[in-house]
C-alpha cells in the first residue's frame, strides 16, 4: 500500500511539472543544442562521444568552475567572505595541486572513462536527440544521483579517517587545511577510486540517455567546488537546494579532521551526531558577533 501511494504521489509530481512546463515560453537555446548535438551524432562515433566527449566535459567544467574561486584571492573585497582568512592560498600549493590534478584525471580517471561506451552499449543507453528527457526529469535524475552518491560518500568518508586507515590514503585530501576549489579531486588514486564510485552507482539506477552521465558530472563537480571553493558567498543559487550542505559546513571538516562527512547534504550528519561540533562552532560564532556588535 505505501508502494502504491508513492507511485501516486511520483506520478502527480510528474504531471503537476509537465502542466507547469506546458506554459513556459521556448527556451531559445534547446534549437541550438539540437543542433550542435545532431552534428555531434553524425560526425562522430559512440565510443568517440562517450569516451573523448566525457572527458572533455570534465576537464572543461572542472577548470571553468574553479575559475571564480582562482580569482576571488586577488578581489580584496571577496575576502570578507572567505571562511579561513588567516590561510590565504599561494602559488606553491596551487600548482602542486594542479600537477596531481592532472595525473588523476589522466591515469586514474581516463581510463575509467574509457569505460562510459561498453557501459552504454551493455544497457542499450539511447543518445538520439530524440529519446532526450526533459529538462525536469534530468533534474530530479541528478538530484537522485546525488542522494545516492551522498550516502555512500558519508559512510565510505567517515571510513577512511578510521585512525587505522587515514595516514594511508585519506591524509593526501586533507594537506589542505584550508581548501580551494582546485583541490576537490586532489587526492590519493585509491580514494578517488573508493569515494567515485558514489558517482556510478546513480548512472546504474537512473541513467536512460548518454545526456544524464554529462549533466551529472557537471552538477557533480558543481557541487564539490563549491564547497571546498573556501568562501562562502551570499546568494550562491545551491544554497536553494533544499538541506545543501555548503562550503563553510565542508571547511569545518577540513579545519578539524572530523565531522562533517557527507559530500552534498546535512542529514546524514545530523542523524549519526558527526555535525555537532559543526553546530557548536556556530553558536560560539554566532555568540561572539553578537557580543561585537555591544
Amino acid at each position: 500500500m505505501a508502494t502504491n501511494d508513492s507511485i501516486n504521489i511520483l506520478n502527480s509530481a510528474y504531471l503537476a511539472v509537465e502542466y507547469i512546463d506546458s506554459f513556459l515560453p521556448d527556451n531559445p537555446l534547446q534549437q541550438p543544442f539540437k543542433n550542435a548535438w545532431n552534428y555531434m551524432l553524425d560526425n562522430y562515433t559512440k565510443f568517440q562521444i562517450a569516451t573523448w566527449g566525457s572527458l572533455i566535459v570534465h576537464e572543461v567544467s572542472y577548470f571553468l568552475l574553479c575559475v571564480p574561486g582562482f580569482v576571488f584571492q586577488f578581489i580584496p573585497y571577496m575576502q570578507k567572505y572567505k571562511i579561513q582568512q588567516d590561510k590565504p592560498e599561494t602559488w606553491e600549493k596551487q600548482w602542486k595541486c594542479f600537477k596531481t590534478l592532472l595525473f588523476n584525471h589522466f591515469f586514474i580517471q581516463l581510463p575509467l572513462i574509457c569505460g562510459t561506451y561498453y557501459f552504454t552499449e551493455y544497457f542499450n543507453i539511447p543518445y538520439e536527440w530524440e529519446e532526450m528527457p526533459r529538462w525536469y526529469v534530468l533534474v530530479a535524475q541528478c538530484f537522485g544521483c546525488a542522494v545516492i552518491e551522498d550516502a555512500w560518500h558519508y559512510f565510505l568518508h567517515r571510513l577512511l579517517h578510521h585512525k587505522r586507515i587515514y595516514k594511508y590514503i585519506h591524509k593526501v585530501h586533507h594537506e589542505f587545511v584550508s581548501p580551494f576549489g582546485m583541490q576537490a579531486e586532489y587526492a590519493h588514486p585509491l580514494e578517488t577510486l573508493i569515494l567515485g564510485t558514489g558517482f556510478f552507482i546513480g548512472i546504474v539506477v537512473f541513467c536512460n540517455h548518454m545526456i544524464l552521465l554529462w549533466a551529472w558530472v557537471i552538477c557533480r563537480l558543481m557541487e564539490t567546488i563549491d564547497v571546498h571553493s573556501g568562501y562562502d558567498v551570499p546568494l550562491n543559487p545551491l544554497h536553494l537546494v533544499p538541506f545543501y550542505a555548503g562550503a563553510r559546513f565542508h571547511d569545518f571538516h577540513h579545519m578539524n579532521f572530523i565531522g562533517n562527512y557527507a559530500s552534498t547534504f546535512t542529514w546524514w550528519d545530523r542523524i549519526f551526531g558527526t555535525d555537532s561540533q559543526f553546530i557548536a562552532y556556530k553558536e560560539k560564532e554566532k555568540k561572539q558577533q553578537l557580543i561585537m556588535k555591544k
